[in-house]
């Protein structure tokens, strides 16, 4: 019987982020240094996805959140800091 990984958990993941059933995100969104352009390409794969199963604010937010939380300590302090951030700015395009 085959064992699982880890390798296979960071592939599981990234899947998830690259070819998500709920949003088709735009290539390297959560790589973008500009925390307000990344929460309007979420905000535009929410809104475009016909797959989604919540809100578009809902399914946007699970996927900045489910990244970080996947990324968990490798994800340097910088980064975390514009994904954060990137929260808010999802919160005010959404008007909450």
């Amino acid at each position: 019987m085959a064992t699982k990984s880890e390798h296979d958990d960071d592939r599981w993941s990234q899947d998830v982020t690259e070819h998500s059933d709920a949003l088709d995100l735009e290539e390297d969104v959560f790589t973008w240094d500009d925390p307000a352009r990344i929460a309007r390409s979420l905000q535009r794969s929410a809104e475009a996805s016909a797959r989604r199963k919540g809100t578009p604010y809902q399914s946007a937010m699970s996927m900045l959140t489910f990244y970080l939380n996947r990324a968990g300590s490798t994800l340097p302090e910088e980064r975390r800091r514009t994904l954060e951030q990137a929260k808010d700015e999802l919160r005010a395009v959404f008007g909450r």
